[in-house]
């Protein structure tokens, strides 16, 4: 990852932890998360901003990278090592990681693509690639 992406994701979680979860700017609008996940080669903790979904008693994120024809590390880091934990506002809690089914998948990414219009931007740039949701169920 750029060095560019870690600075601007630190000023994220910055902002994030010094306002109980929210974040101004061209995120203002959006929920997030800190999704707390492990590498999967480093076995180093990772921390990253993401947007999210409601979805019952999960939530749902979603591995766009902005568009990009490749998967975030983030979401291979789950599928490697799906025990981790998110920051919601200022509650925090452990979670496992799921890749959402086809049906699943179909029903959330299409409110996500209504409620947010970039995110239908991303499949659009992201070169054929269909983005994964992953479902973050309470552990």
């Amino acid at each position: 990852m750029s060095t560019d992406v870690n600075d601007w994701n630190q000023k994220v979680i910055e902002e994030f932890r010094a306002n109980d979860g929210n974040v101004g700017g061209d995120l203002e609008h959006l929920p997030l998360l800190l999704l707390h996940h492990t590498g999967a080669k480093s076995g180093v903790e990772r921390v990253n901003p993401l947007a999210y979904q409601r979805n019952g008693d999960s939530v749902a994120v979603f591995a766009s990278k902005g568009g990009a024809p490749t998967n975030p590390d983030w979401f291979h880091n789950l599928v490697a090592n799906p025990d981790a934990s998110i920051e919601i506002g200022t509650e925090n809690y452990a979670v496992t990681a799921r890749v959402a089914t086809d049906e699943e998948r179909e029903q959330i990414w299409s409110v996500q693509k209504k409620a947010f219009p970039n995110f239908a931007e991303y499949e659009q740039t992201a070169g054929g690639r269909q983005i994964p949701v992953v479902i973050l169920d309470r552990a």
